[in-house]
Formats: C-alpha cells, sequence, structure tokens
C-alpha cells in the first residue's frame, strides 16, 4: 500500500510528521512527494523534509496525506499540485488531510458537500469551498478523512489504521508510540481554552487579512 504525503514550500511539520510517524500499516510504504524531490523548507523556514519523489513518479497512491501551513503558503491555485491532487484522488482509497490541508482538498474540489475539518481559526474558509465545516477532531466522510490543527494528524493516522487493519493494529501503534497525552493546560480547543485568548487569536487573524473572522 502506497502512502503519499505530500510536501510543498511552508508546509507545517507536525502537519506531515504526526501522520507519518502514526499511519503505520502492514506493507505500507510512506514516501514524501513534491513537484520535485528534494528537500523541501517549513513554514518557520528553519527545517525540511526531504521528498523522495516527484508528484509524477507518484501517480495513483493508495492513502493521500496533505498537510496543511500557513495560507499564504498554501497550494490552491491552479499548478501543478492541484493538477496532481485531482488525478490522483480519482483512484486512491484514502484520501487525508491535516489542519488548513482540508483547504487544499476544497480548492481541488474534493469537499464540496462533505463533512469536514480544519483548524479552529480556517473552519469558514473550508465552509467556501462548499464543506460542510465542523469543528470535530477528526472527520470521515466516503473515502476523505480530515483532521482538525496540527497535533490531530495523529489522531488521523490512528483512526485511518484502525479503519483498514482494525482496532488492535491502532492500539499497537498508538501503544509505541507512546501515545497518551496529558498535557499541562486544558487549552487546546477553542471551547476550553480562555475566552479572552480566543479573542485575540481572531483578532490577530483578522489583521492578517483585513477582514473580521466572522465574514
Amino acid at each position: 500500500m502506497q502512502i503519499a504525503i505530500l510536501l510543498y514550500p511552508g508546509f507545517t511539520t507536525l502537519d506531515a510528521i504526526g501522520p507519518y510517524e502514526s499511519l503505520r500499516l502492514s506493507g505500507g510504504e510512506r514516501t514524501f512527494v513534491a513537484e520535485r524531490p528534494g528537500p523541501v523548507v517549513n513554514d518557520s523556514g528553519t527545517q525540511a523534509l526531504v521528498a523522495e519523489a516527484a508528484l509524477a513518479d507518484v501517480p495513483h497512491p493508495d492513502i493521500i496525506v496533505v498537510p496543511g501551513g500557513p495560507p499564504e503558503n498554501l497550494p490552491l491555485a491552479p499548478g501543478p499540485v492541484q493538477d496532481w491532487l485531482k488525478e490522483a484522488d480519482r483512484t486512491a482509497t484514502w484520501t487525508t488531510s491535516v489542519c488548513t490541508g482540508s483547504l487544499i482538498l476544497g480548492a481541488a474540489g474534493l469537499l464540496t458537500g462533505r463533512r469536514a475539518t480544519s483548524h479552529w481559526l480556517y473552519l469558514e474558509d473550508l465552509a467556501a469551498y462548499g464543506a460542510d465545516a465542523t469543528g470535530e477532531r477528526v472527520v470521515t466522510d466516503g473515502k476523505y478523512v480530515t483532521a482538525a490543527g496540527v497535533s490531530s494528524g495523529i489522531d488521523m493516522g490512528l483512526t485511518l489504521v484502525g479503519r483498514i487493519e482494525g482496532d488492535r493494529a491502532a492500539q499497537s501503534v498508538q501503544l509505541m508510540i507512546e501515545y497518551d497525552p496529558q498535557p499541562p493546560y486544558d487549552a487546546g480547543s477553542p471551547q476550553k481554552a480562555p475566552a479572552d485568548l480566543v479573542a485575540e487569536w481572531r483578532k490577530i487573524r483578522a489583521g492578517e487579512e483585513g477582514v473580521t473572522p466572522s465574514r
């Protein structure tokens, strides 16, 4: 089973690495792909992952994983990434995303009329692509599996392992990566975080975009 994890300049590292570590399938071949092979720098400009193959070299993966990144870095416009994604999705068994990666799927027209999720600050952007945007951590609609912000990519990988190889296989992966979250703070969602902190980040988002988040 071929698993293609998309890389593009300015992606968020954990969005790609979380599924890479948790999406462990028997006989599964995990491959980082990009427009061309070689190092691809992340959103901070301080790290790079190496794409082992060009998009053209992996035309029909069984599983597609699309990581997110800051909105200005996302390959939303027509071009090589969008062309590959639309074509690869035709034969893929599963098409998945993490964080704002769902906006890339949305731009490709793959989530129209489907339930999906994204980072909480970008749910309205996702809905603008015709998706039924939810605030859930992992959402499955047919063959499309989308995960919310960054760290939820680990949950997405485990969810998919469970769907493909069963609960025990997923539990085994979870055990071996010792994924047992016990965060020091209970502020991991806008429902749990202090209201003023949520409001502050909405204002930051509004300032970056020049529009109000509620539009």
